[in-house]
C-alpha cells in the first residue's frame, strides 16, 4: 500500500493508525488528517522519535497493510 491510500481513506485508516499507535490521541488524528508528515510529527512528539525512525516505522507499517 502507499500513502495516497491511506490519506484518501484516512476515516478508515484512522483506527488502524491509533491501534499502532497508542499514544496518539482522536485530536492527534484530526490533525493529522491522512498528511504522512504531520504523523511523523506526532510520533516525534508522543514518543520522542527522530524524523527518520518515525519516517522508517510509518514505511513499516504501509508495508503491513
Amino acid at each position: 500500500m502507499n500513502w495516497n491510500q491511506t490519506e484518501g481513506n484516512w476515516e478508515e485508516f484512522k483506527g488502524k493508525v491509533q491501534t499502532q499507535w497508542g499514544k496518539l490521541t482522536d485530536d492527534d488524528l484530526d490533525v493529522i488528517n491522512g498528511k504522512r508528515k504531520e504523523l511523523a510529527g506526532k510520533l516525534k512528539a508522543r514518543y520522542g522519535k527522530a524524523q527518520e525512525e518515525a519516517e522508517r516505522e510509518i514505511d513499516r507499517w504501509l508495508m503491513r497493510h
